[in-house]
């Protein structure tokens, strides 16, 4: 079997792209994995099969970066749950797994509510209703905070600095950081501080001060600890706020989906399920190769840089007939939207609760709800990690 010869690279900075990657994903369901050069030897994974068995793969598929990436910049250099493979990633992922059993998941559905309740209440009064501003990005932000035992009403400086840190991967390689990402990482890691010293003098039953304890106990060191909180934060609200936008969109671009929700609320989780596989909130996630091997028909090197394309696999028709159909009622529905296998989303649970709340609390608050013609179209993120819309604005009359 013959090494994979590389094949002239795609712009994923292209606006075209990142407003609208499935039609280039078509290209490379028919084909052995796609090998690029990009600022390193690349392969691009867009099958289910094949997405599926890497990700399930950590000995040889690993998530622990080659070198120092944006990333890891973004955590420190620090082994983090996303950028880490066993041991190391068993002990962290143990650490944590508790703050979102399902008990715990439950047991907060009330506040959840509560939230959602009052941010849909603000923007009755308003008279108007920007999905993503007034639901979208503060819901998940506040109830992480929350998790995190962070005061709520600090939400919007925490989403002000994920924006910050988040943008410095869609940037081209060599570029400086964005506007704003060193500001932001400094100011962050400040607040980190001081709050680990309160709640070091006074814990609470929060994820923060459990993992405050473990650190004094020496199952952590303070980077990681720090890394944890960086994580949740980016992590804790940038999926739930793509998945509560796409959703939302999505219905209003398929009038039959959301009349057949209106009047059967027990399609939800369905809906939410279908919603997360035809516009995937998280694209694309990257491993590296650990030794030469062979997969999938081709012969991979060790080092070589694999990006893995969520957001293909979930169109491939291969294992979904029909993929470009928006289909509420879609089962079996074995998406990969929260990964596979020992990365499997930690906060899946969580985020299928917040995004069943926010989308069914608009629909009834809203029984008009529609999108909004006379104000600014829908915007997408510049991002080919991550697909989440920038604005949706919706009429509520």
């Amino acid at each position: 079997m013959e090494e994979a010869a590389a094949q002239p690279g795609f712009d994923r900075f292209d606006p075209a792209f990142l407003s609208d990657p499935y039609p280039f994903y078509k290209m490379l369901y028919n084909q052995p994995p796609m090998v690029l050069e990009l600022e390193m030897r690349t392969v691009l994974l867009a099958r289910y099969a094949d997405v599926v068995a890497a990700l399930r793969d950590p000995h040889t598929f690993s998530s622990a970066p080659i070198r120092e990436i944006s990333q890891a910049h973004i955590f420190g250099g620090v082994p983090t749950l996303i950028l880490s493979d066993p041991p190391v990633h068993t002990r962290l992922r143990r650490l944590v797994n508790q703050a979102f059993a399902p008990r715990r998941i439950r047991e907060m559905e009330p506040r959840i509510r509560q939230i959602a309740d009052q941010l849909l209440t603000r923007a009755e009064r308003a008279g108007s209703f920007e999905a993503m501003k007034d639901l979208a990005e503060p819901l998940p932000t506040m109830v992480i905070a929350e998790v995190l035992g962070i005061p709520s009403e600090d939400y919007q400086m925490f989403k002000e600095w994920s924006d910050a840190l988040l943008e410095v991967a869609n940037v081209p390689p060599g570029s400086p950081p964005p506007p704003g990402f060193e500001e932001a990482l400094e100011a962050e890691r400040a607040y980190f501080r001081q709050r680990y010293e309160e709640l070091r003098r006074n814990p609470g039953t929060d994820l923060m001060s459990g993992l405050i304890q473990a650190q004094e106990n020496d199952a952590l060191t303070f980077d990681e600890v720090a890394g944890f909180f960086n994580l949740l934060l980016l992590a804790g609200n940038e999926t739930t706020t793509n998945l509560i936008g796409n959703g939302l969109y999505a219905l209003m671009r398929h009038p039959e989906q959301l009349e057949a929700l209106r009047r059967d609320p027990s399609l939800m989780p369905g809906a939410i399920e279908e919603m997360l596989r035809w516009d995937c909130p998280v694209q694309a996630t990257g491993r590296n190769i650990l030794h030469d091997c062979e997969f999938a028909g081709v012969r991979l090197r060790k080092d070589t840089v694999v990006v893995v394309l969520n957001g293909a696999a979930n169109r491939d028709p291969a294992q979904f007939p029909d993929p470009d159909r928006f289909d509420i009622r879609r089962d079996p529905n074995d998406h990969v939207a929260f990964g596979e296998g020992i990365h499997f989303c930690l906060g899946a649970a969580l985020a299928r609760l917040e995004g069943s709340i926010a989308i069914g609390g608009a629909l009834s608050r809203f029984p008009h709800l529609r999108l909004d013609d006379r104000r600014e179209q829908p915007r997408y993120k510049k991002s080919f990690n991550v697909r989440g819309l920038i604005s949706l604005p919706l009429s509520i009359g």
